[in-house]
């Protein structure tokens, strides 16, 4: 049996390219512990190197934050308020792993690469919590004060040593004098640098292909603000295309076989949604599709909170499947009939993609995107409205030319939406932050008044939108006015008005106003305004109540009234 490499030089290594801020020295580090690597255990370091503890669908273990604290105190034997502390020190799961542990027990490291990864496959496959944290426990427990340390940040997905997915890629060329770009198309086919780095060991880069029945990562849309924006980024000319609010999915057609859909998280989601997989078999193509669930009735497209009653049912009834119509719409085709096309132009996968005839089936499962095409922000703006009017959130803007690039966020898609409304909301709890916001208090959670006045009600959390400097102001005003302190969490005096921009409102009982914002972002620290003047759930049910109707947008105009935007673009105070 070969004896796998030790995880202590996983750990050095991963130290030393933290050291540095040089990319040539972090390249360098990498690429000749790579070369150094026995074939069983370069795909296991690969991966844990991209941040996740294991490749494809597999990469679930199961562990949030009170299952990590779990395990971590029953390694270290120390008591939730010890775990608390050393939390509140780092805001680093990994930093304070390795304090509880070299203070409990001070071993020498004995962990190899193969037994990391066989426990977090261990994790992965059982459905038991109390299973996945005793493996989380003994793992720890076997590692030394630096092995638990990066053993506690895979498993937290947050490695934290500066090292992105392009230069891992570079790591990899150089390790095995391979082309870049060749690392980089095996990548991009494959969707695992650990499978990439194994061909390139081997000088078989040219064997990647796109894997019929395996997801790859969703290409990705840079958000831009406005129609000016969107002509600035791609020329003369741009493709427009409504976006849908619903589940993004990824059709693989193989032949003799069943279809398979696979969601945004690579899951396979082809239960919940049988109706589109039964039609799916009539196509005679092997073929991967890009596109959107949404749920659609009568040629309009449905809310997204009608979807929510079919998310994460695994066998839906005939009766719910009535109730609430799911179609795919397909924007996309990333292969057909053994053909890769990942690397051609948009306009000619669009082509093949229309040619398949997807809207000639009679049961009315598969729509095509709308497509249009626009030359300046006016028609841009236009074709907003419309998009809107269809009941859609927004555009997605796409140059004809681009290839699909899988998990890549580029210029080659653009996303152009317009918040619903605003709320001005008081802030009742903060967060510690994670990664470069660790040490500050970057989370919060707000609230609007209750109608009687007399409480507040949770309605969301957010933690974008504010600067570096405001979130470190914010933090100091925060530690000071802190009610209760539970470690990661603390309540604070509700005192901080924040303008909180958002793109729907759903129904959710994980508040207890009984609502929820879609994507909230803060918009700015309203210091010109104090909790008397913040939102009333009854505007909050107006606001429900209007998006449901499809007719009517909301908006907070420049005096800070709430007002309707209608259809034609006129308003009127409401």
């Amino acid at each position: 049996m070969v004896r796998s490499e030790p995880f202590a030089e996983f750990a050095r290594v991963a130290d030393e390219v933290a050291s540095t801020s040089s990319k040539l020295a972090k390249r360098d580090a990498l690429a000749g512990y790579l070369r150094s690597l026995r074939p069983d255990d370069l795909q296991a370091a690969v991966t844990f190197f991209a941040g996740r503890p294991l490749p494809g669908a597999a990469d679930r273990l199961g562990l949030g934050w009170v299952q990590q604290s779990q395990s971590l105190g029953a390694a270290a034997r120390a008591e939730p308020e010890a775990l608390r502390a050393a939390y509140l020190r780092h805001s680093d799961f990994g930093d304070a792993a390795a304090e509880l542990l070299a203070a409990a027990t001070p071993g020498e490291p004995r962990l190899t690469l193969a037994a990391v990864r066989d426990a977090f496959r261990a994790m992965s496959e059982t459905s038991s919590t109390e299973a996945r944290v005793a493996e989380m426990t003994r793992l720890l427990e076997r590692a030394s004060a630096e092995e638990a340390r990066h053993v506690a940040r895979i498993a937290a997905r947050e490695l934290r040593i500066g090292l992105r997915e392009g230069l891992l890629e570079e790591a990899i060329a150089a390790a095995f004098e391979r082309p870049l770009d060749a690392v980089r198309r095996a990548h991009m086919l494959l969707g695992e640098p650990g499978e990439a780095a194994a061909l390139a060991r081997d000088d078989r880069l040219a064997d990647a292909a796109l894997h019929l029945g395996r997801p790859i990562r969703f290409m990705l849309a840079t958000p831009v603000a406005d129609a000016d924006e969107v002509m600035r980024r791609v020329g003369d000319e741009a493709w427009i295309e409504d976006k849908y609010d619903g589940i993004r999915a990824q059709l693989h057609l193989v032949a003799g076989e069943k279809p398979r859909l696979f969601s945004r998280d690579l899951n396979e989601i082809t239960a919940s949604f049988p109706e589109v997989a039964q039609v799916a078999a009539g196509l005679a193509h092997s073929a991967v599709i890009d596109g959107e669930l949404v749920p659609y009735r009568s040629g309009s497209v449905l809310d997204f909170a009608s979807l929510q009653t079919r998310l994460g049912r695994v066998a839906p009834s005939p009766e719910l499947i009535a109730e609430v119509p799911v179609v795919l719409v397909a924007f996309d085709l990333l292969h057909l009939d053994g053909r890769d096309l990942l690397e051609v132009p948009l306009r000619e996968r669009r082509a093949a993609l229309e040619a398949l005839g997807l809207p000639l089936l009679t049961e009315g499962r598969f729509l095509l995107s709308h497509l249009a095409a626009a030359r300046s922000a006016e028609e841009v703006e236009r074709h907003f409205d419309d998009a809107r009017e269809r009941r859609n959130e927004g555009l997605m803007v796409k140059d004809p030319d681009s290839v699909y690039q899988p998990g890549r966020r580029g210029l080659g898609w653009l996303k152009m939406k317009k918040a619903l409304a605003t709320l001005d909301c008081v802030v009742v709890g903060v967060e510690w932050g994670h990664g470069k916001r660790r040490g500050v208090l970057s989370d919060y959670t707000f609230a609007v008044r209750s109608p009687d006045d007399e409480s507040l009600r949770t309605i969301g959390k957010a933690y974008t939108g504010l600067t570096d400097a405001e979130i470190a102001t914010m933090t100091e005003r925060f530690k000071a006015t802190t009610l209760r302190d539970y470690g990661r969490y603390r309540t604070v005096v509700p005192e901080v008005v924040v303008e909180i921009a958002f793109d729907r409102i759903m129904r959710s009982g994980r508040h207890d106003s009984g609502f929820a914002m879609r994507f909230p972002r803060i918009v700015r620290i309203r210091d010109d305004k104090t909790p008397a003047d913040i939102d009333d759930l009854a505007t909050v049910e107006n606001l429900f109540a209007a998006q449901a109707s499809g007719r009517i947008l909301l908006a907070r105009g420049p005096g800070g009234d709430m007002e309707r935007i209608t259809a034609t673009g006129a308003t009127d105070a409401e």
